[in-house]
């Protein structure tokens, strides 16, 4: 880190069912599985390395994100539904392959997500979260405590990027990102830092 830099670290929940299963998981409120709990405490001990400074934590209000700031050892100042994942729409459950065979090479980030959110309404909302911590960050560090697309999309804003560039940044269960600046350019520090469970 340098000098009096504050930086905004993004984690993404542990594992869910779903998420173990590939299967797009919006609205749906899961909660961990056991491999997604020992994931989010390994996280905690990454994010203890990084020696935040009076962090403020916002969450997800889904139990997957809140659970996962608890056991990673920084529950959440308050949660935000700007943070919740990307709203799948009828796709709510469906896998990419299962998504393909109705419709062809489809990605959510350049695909249409019917009854969802589109790219447009993502892009809007990741603008106004990171809008929302811009203050905080004249004086603290902040963590950003939700999911993968949705966390994709905030690096993607973030980096100045069209939302749709989120597709180049995988990001694991409880991986985490660390994004601040270089002479007053927008950068990405670190990138889906994760624990090694050799044991599970």
């Amino acid at each position: 880190m340098s000098g009096g830099e504050f930086r905004l670290v993004l984690l993404r929940h542990g594992e869910t069912e779903w998420s173990a299963n590939g299967r797009h998981t919006g609205r749906t409120d899961l909660p961990l599985t056991a491999t997604g709990e020992v994931q989010a405490r390994e996280a905690g001990k990454i994010i203890a390395g990084l020696e935040l400074r009076d962090p403020l934590v916002i969450s997800s209000p889904r139990q997957r994100a809140v659970h996962t700031a608890e056991l990673a050892g920084i529950p959440a100042d308050r949660t935000d539904e700007d943070l919740a994942e990307w709203d799948y729409g009828d796709y709510e459950g469906l896998t990419t392959a299962q998504i393909r065979e109705q419709d062809p090479g489809w990605t959510i980030w350049k695909g249409v997500v019917p009854g969802g959110e589109s790219a447009a309404q993502v892009t809007a909302r990741a603008d106004r979260m990171l809008a929302k911590v811009e203050p905080a960050l004249r004086d603290r560090d902040v963590v950003l405590v939700g999911h993968g697309h949705f966390s994709r999309a905030l690096i993607a804003r973030w980096l100045e990027f069209d939302v749709c560039q989120g597709q180049r940044f995988f990001m694991s269960t409880a991986g985490i990102s660390l994004l601040g600046h270089e002479h007053d350019a927008r950068t990405l520090r670190a990138h889906n830092l994760i624990a090694h469970l050799d044991d599970l």
